[in-house]
């Protein structure tokens, strides 16, 4: 199963992305998978904090699976929102226990946790530029106001990738844990969150998670409009094609 879900402690369930020869990289139906899962969690009375992680020791969540479907459409775009909880009020607190390499989508997906640690082996990115892709996942809206300007510039115009020491410096994760205490860690703080009050917890993720989601609705019309102009340039075709190549993109 490309998602596996399991209860690790009473109220706490942990989500594993499990598509490891694509380093966890999420295809169409997982997104799917991965939204439908989010509203059940949601509604669910019994979970009150969840712990999201990858597959073995290769990677979190490489984004999505280029060597899928590429189109668009609208039902698409609000399928990848929820999967990304990108413009969505979510209750439940979210623990990333970053295993592995994070990029691209799967770095919008860590933007919609609320407490991260990383193995020391990690890397986190957005190399969407790289490949002419439009990051439509958040990171255009959200990466700015939890790192600041100039890191989240700095990320999305070079598209490189970061070692998990300088995410925790900049903030974008909270700690870089040994890789062999990273799930004890993130259980760990998950018991401490379901401890506390579930109605006091789920106001507060649910007032800020509003906060984020209607700066996101608002950017929304813009988003689309410029990812449509992207996807529809030639510099789009040269892009995925060299990903697909793993070459260097050349642009004229």
């Amino acid at each position: 199963m490309p998602i596996v879900t399991r209860e690790v402690a009473p109220h706490v369930t942990l989500i594993t992305l499990d598509n490891q020869p694509k380093r966890n990289a999420m295809s169409r139906e997982m997104m799917r998978e991965l939204a439908d899962l989010w509203d059940r969690l949601d509604a669910a009375p019994s979970c009150r904090c969840i712990i999201l992680t990858g597959a073995g020791d290769k990677g979190f969540c490489a984004g999505a699976d280029l060597g899928g479907d590429l189109t668009a459409s609208e039902d698409t775009a609000r399928m990848v929102n929820r999967a990304l909880l990108k413009t969505v009020t979510y209750a439940k607190p979210i623990v990333a226990a970053v295993n592995g390499d994070c990029a691209g989508g799967g770095m919008e997906l860590l933007l919609s946790t609320d407490i991260r640690a990383a193995a020391a082996h990690a890397r986190f990115g957005l190399p969407e530029v790289r490949y002419a892709i439009y990051p439509f996942g958040g990171a255009t809206v959200k990466l700015m106001h939890q790192i600041g300007h100039v890191h989240a510039m700095d990320l999305l115009l070079t598209g490189r990738l970061i070692d998990a020491t300088y995410a925790e410096r900049i903030g974008l994760i909270n700690h870089v844990v040994p890789a062999d205490r990273l799930m004890d860690w993130a259980l760990e703080k998950a018991q401490m969150i379901a401890a506390n009050s579930p109605a006091a917890v789920q106001a507060v993720k649910t007032q800020i998670s509003a906060s984020i989601a209607d700066y996101a609705l608002s950017r929304e019309k813009m988003e689309q409009q410029l990812g449509d102009k992207v996807r529809a340039s030639s510099d789009f075709v040269e892009g995925v094609a060299a990903f697909r190549e793993k070459r260097q993109a050349k642009y004229v």
